[in-house]
């Protein structure tokens, strides 16, 4: 029997297992959705959080926002201090998947885009984070994808061959940084999507209804 192509897994966390968005809180704390999300444009934005995913402590990001917009100091420390709140649980389809491939005996291994501080924060809550064999997260290593000396580390680190591995992200410019590293990048965009590409990729069987 031919060695299957594909022999192991890289899951993102964030929009392809777990349902993380800043507006599951801010929707507590705005009355007015055009509001919430021009603060989340303007204020609290994507590239300011992506900083912490780098390394940069919460309390320096706090602080440094809040002096420049004082007058959403509040709802700026929110952003840590109620942080937890911005998880609304796992994405069931793809956990799933994840305990399909673990019990066929697929090597997982996830990459995010995390800050440290808070990261501990889901790894405790969410079982299904046993299944890897190795997380490899942004704000411990101060990068961040889709650099790609971060995904060097997750291979060099889990001996991992590039061309035998799956990654799947619901980011395009990070399953781009991937494909051009050589794994078989996948865009994740729903749980029914990514289980027939892994079909296709050998590591899950058909399931004729």
């Amino acid at each position: 029997m031919k060695a299957p192509r594909f022999d192991t897994v890289v899951f993102d966390f964030g929009g392809v297992l777990l349902d993380w968005n800043p507006r599951h809180l801010y929707r507590r704390l705005f009355d007015d959705e055009a509001a919430m999300e021009s603060f989340l444009a303007e204020v609290c934005t994507a590239h300011w959080n992506e900083q912490q995913d780098a390394g940069r402590p919460w309390h320096e990001a706090i602080a440094g926002l809040s002096a420049q917009h004082p007058q959403y100091a509040a709802l700026i420390a929110a952003y840590r201090e109620r942080w937890d709140e911005m998880l609304s649980g796992p994405i069931e389809g793809s956990v799933a998947i994840l305990d399909e491939l673990r019990a066929r005996g697929v090597p997982l291994y996830a990459l995010t885009n995390w800050s440290q501080e808070t990261f501990p924060l889901a790894r405790q809550r969410y079982g299904f984070m046993d299944a890897f064999r190795g997380i490899v997260v942004s704000g411990e290593e101060r990068l961040i994808k889709p650099d790609p000396a971060i995904f060097r580390v997750l291979l060099s680190r889990h001996g991992l061959e590039a061309a035998r591995t799956v990654f799947i992200d619901d980011a395009p410019r990070n399953v781009e940084a991937a494909a051009r590293l050589g794994m078989h990048a996948l865009h994740f965009r729903d749980p029914v999507t990514l289980r027939g590409d892994l079909c296709r990729a050998g590591l899950l069987e058909v399931v004729h209804g």
